[in-house]
């Protein structure tokens, strides 16, 4: 459930298009709906950026199918991630229409496509092996209602591949900076830009690496301003940060008008 699914029901009881029983009706399942294995939260579109995400690790493939299925028939578009083949199996039998997005691992469901992207964010990688990261942060910014840049492999072992698209990444209003290894790129980025720069350590890297927290560390140490840090590989998390960030400025100046407007 979001705001514009209850802005249409109040609009139909006003006009009485729809009775007071039916509405209630409609909305008997807030605040959230028990289904044993889970109680499913549709009230969290009229609070949040967008309706609960589902993370499907340690989920059945049969209970994830539930899941997308009751989001989507709410009339929210959906959002699964960490997804394998084996999951969307189950869940496009019961929702026809969703997709798999396997780079990223995600799957969606569209029910409602926004008027107009809210804003453009640059997702940038280091290296061609944090694309995976990377991908879940521009589907889930895509699915939010954001238009997204991708700037894939322009790491600091050749900068000037970064270097080459500066302006475009500084005509974006947030910036995502995925690195392993490292985790050298958010810092440069940082230092190249005004944009707030979410940095998202990567998981890539060697031994000495240790999983991504080499990466973490330097991206928290970073000297660089404007510059948060959101988990390893949490590239979700960054683009659920990256569109409060537009979502805010949209409530503070103004919703940002279309392109070509």
């Amino acid at each position: 459930m979001n705001r514009d699914w209850l802005k249409q029901l109040l609009e139909k009881v006003a006009a009485r298009d729809l009775t007071v029983e039916e509405a209630l009706t409609s909305l008997k399942t807030l605040p959230y709906e028990d289904l044993d294995f889970a109680k499913l939260d549709h009230h969290r579109g009229l609070r949040d950026v967008f309706p609960e995400v589902i993370f499907c690790p340690g989920k059945t493939a049969e209970q994830t199918a539930v899941l997308v299925k009751k989001l989507a028939d709410a009339g929210n578009n959906v959002l699964a991630t960490r997804a394998t083949p084996e999951v969307f199996t189950a869940v496009s039998m019961v929702v026809p229409d969703a997709e798999f997005h396997s780079l990223a691992r995600i799957i969606t469901v569209t029910r409602q496509q926004p008027a107009f992207p809210c804003g453009e964010v640059a997702v940038v990688t280091a290296g061609t092996s944090d694309i995976p990261v990377a991908e879940e942060a521009a589907v889930s910014l895509e699915v939010m209602g954001a238009r997204v840049l991708r700037i894939y492999d322009v790491g600091v072992a050749g900068i000037h591949r970064l270097l080459d698209r500066i302006e475009e990444i500084n005509r974006a209003q947030v910036v995502i900076a995925i690195a392993g290894m490292e985790g050298a790129l958010a810092s440069v980025v940082g230092g190249l830009t005004s944009r707030p720069v979410i940095a998202v350590p990567t998981s890539v890297g060697y031994g000495a690496n240790f999983g991504g927290l080499s990466a973490l560390l330097s991206m928290l140490n970073t000297c660089a301003t404007g510059v948060g840090v959101v988990n390893i590989d949490n590239g979700f998390g960054a683009a659920a940060l990256a569109f409060s960030i537009l979502k805010c400025r949209d409530d503070q100046v103004g919703i940002i008008s279309p392109p070509g407007a």
